[in-house]
Parts: structure tokens; sequence; C-alpha cells
């Protein structure tokens, strides 16, 4: 493995850690809106009209999103081979 490719599995891991911190705390911000919602659930939050109509849910779903964009193109670009 070159240190090119060890760098970027350290970042990839990283942001996987951002992203799975995140979710947990998007449930934890959900269930403060309906205590029984269940990470299941956090797949299709638009059926609960609490959370499509909460300003901080969706502020913390807008964070995930756009974690999610920069695992997305962060993969991109390690799979290219620049």
């Amino acid at each position: 493995m070159t240190l090119l490719n060890s760098s970027w599995m350290i970042i990839d891991n990283l942001v996987e850690e951002l992203i799975e911190n995140q979710k947990k705390a998007l449930l934890k911000c959900g269930r403060r809106i309906i205590p029984t919602l269940t990470p299941e659930d956090m797949l299709q939050p638009n059926d609960y009209l609490e959370l499509e109509n909460n300003p901080h849910f969706r502020y913390e779903e807008g964070i995930l999103a756009g974690m999610q964009s920069v695992q997305m193109a962060l993969r991109a670009e390690i799979n290219s081979g620049k």
C-alpha cells in the first residue's frame, strides 16, 4: 500500500466516523420530537410531519447530507486513480 492510499484510507475512515456520529445525533434529535423513532424511520423522515416541520431536525439532516456528499466525492476521487 502506498502512502497516498494509506492517507486516503485514513481520511475515508475519519469521514465515515463523522457520518456515523452525525446519524446518532440526528436520531437523538428526532427522538426528542418523536420518542419512538427508530433508525429505520430515519430513512423516510418525511413520513413524520413533526420532523418535516422542525428546523433543528432539518438542519441536522442537512449536516448529514453534506457529510455524505463529501464522502461520495472523496471516494470518487480515490477510485479515479488520480
